[in-house]
This record gives C-alpha cells, sequence and structure tokens, in this order.
C-alpha cells in the first residue's frame, strides 16, 4: 500500500514540473513543502477537469454514492480498479495525478517496525497514478417545514473532493519493504493517463533502476510531524 509520501520542492519546481500553476483563492493560495503527507490531510493533485492546475483534495476517496463521508479510500488495487464499484466511474471519468518525490513504508524487524523512504537516486519529482470523487451531502432540512408547514430553512455544506493512490505488485527494490506499491507513471504516460487514452497497461511497476530505499526516523510514525529531519537517512542497528 501507499500511507505516507512526501513531496518537498519548491512551489516554482513543482509548477514547471507539471506545466501547472498552484491554485490561488483563500488556503489553496501557495505550496509548502511536505515530509509526511497522510491520509485525510488536504494535498496537492491534478485532476482530469482541472489540468492547468494543481489542487488540494483529501487524501481518501469517498464513492460519490456512499450514505456518508467516512470510511475514506486511500488505496486502490490495479488489478480491480475498472471493476470495483468504488473506483469503477472513477476509472472512466475522473483520473489524477499525485505528485510526490519519495513514500515511506515499514519493515519489521527485532525492534519494531523501521520506516524506510523510497525516492530516485536523484530526487526527481513524480507523478502517482490517482483517482477522483466528488461527493455531494444531502440538504438538511430545519425549522417548520421540517414538520411539514413554513418555510425551510436548508442548510448545505459543499461537496468533498478526494482523492485515491492506485497501487500495484512491488518492484525489486520496493518487494523487500512491502508487497505492493503506487504507480509510479512514466513522465510520457502521465497526460494520457490524465485523459483517458491510456488504460490498464500503465498500471504497471516502474523499475528499480535509479531508485534507492533509506532507513529513516521513526518520527515519521506520527502524521502530525512533519519537518525536514523525516527524510534524513538514520543508522540501523
Amino acid at each position: 500500500m501507499c500511507g505516507r509520501y512526501t513531496l518537498v520542492v519548491a512551489q516554482d519546481e513543482l509548477e514547471a514540473r507539471f506545466d501547472a500553476r498552484v491554485r490561488e483563492d483563500g488556503a489553496e493560495s501557495s505550496f509548502s513543502p511536505r515530509y509526511n503527507m497522510a491520509p485525510g490531510q488536504q494535498l496537492p493533485v491534478i485532476t482530469n477537469e482541472q489540468p492547468e492546475t494543481i489542487r488540494r483534495l483529501e487524501w481518501g476517496l469517498v464513492p460519490s454514492w456512499a450514505d456518508d463521508d467516512s470510511g475514506g479510500l486511500i488505496n486502490a488495487r490495479a488489478e480491480s480498479v475498472a471493476e470495483k464499484p468504488s473506483f469503477r466511474g472513477a476509472y472512466e471519468q475522473r483520473r489524477c495525478l499525485v505528485p510526490a518525490d519519495g513514500f515511506y513504508e515499514w519493515v519489521d524487524t527485532a525492534e519494531g517496525k523501521q520506516p524506510y523512504r523510497v525516492s530516485f537516486d536523484d530526487g526527481r519529482v513524480f507523478a502517482m497514478a490517482g483517482l477522483w470523487e466528488r461527493w455531494e451531502p444531502e440538504t438538511t432540512q430545519t425549522g417548520l417545514d421540517a414538520f411539514g408547514g413554513g418555510v425551510a430553512d436548508g442548510t448545505e455544506s459543499g461537496p468533498l473532493e478526494t482523492f485515491t493512490i492506485i497501487t500495484t505488485e512491488p518492484n525489486d527494490l520496493v518487494a523487500d519493504l512491502h508487497h505492493r506499491m503506487a504507480v509510479i507513471l512514466e513522465p510520457d504516460t502521465e497526460q494520457r493517463w490524465l485523459t483517458g487514452e491510456a488504460g490498464h497497461d500503465v498500471l504497471e511497476p516502474c523499475p528499480a533502476d535509479g531508485m534507492c530505499a533509506e532507513p529513516v526516523s521513526t518520527a515519521v510514525n506520527d502524521p502530525s510531524t512533519d519537518e525536514p529531519s523525516l527524510i534524513e537517512p538514520v543508522e540501523t542497528g
């Protein structure tokens, strides 16, 4: 699975890499390097609906038909993503790119679980294949109209936009850490993934050549910790 990842580049580098601009309205007016991106957070993605914009969606996909917005799905298996009801519609119509420059995996050791950060040797930014959804809450009726008379005081929060990261079999490097890994798209397939031209054939493990896995501090276990020291290699016993 992919449960934590990083994106530590500057905003101008991110925008140049994907030829897209960070959305500039309210809280989405800037981007800061992130060292511990976790489920439930609002994180940068590029959707097929707005391919020229880097937006923030919540990590943990909530299907549009769900009764409520709980239980978001952080990963989707490549093998079943086109058929599973939770993802089928998004696979056909709502794809996204999830920018990253590394991701974490944990390995069982005699001393406990040891986190590793997996990245490319040159620190390049890459795109993980993702899907996104828009979940609309139902209007809540209050006041006299709720009892059959008077004028309704309807209240409704805005739509919830969420995403998930597609996973596949691991490459030779990640296989030593975990039995799944995120689908890392080749740069020349990113736009094809967004437009729907690319199908299941691109949801394969990326080659391990040029990648590395380094042990990092267990401080990354706390999703509220987000600081540069998290990506620094540590010595292991």
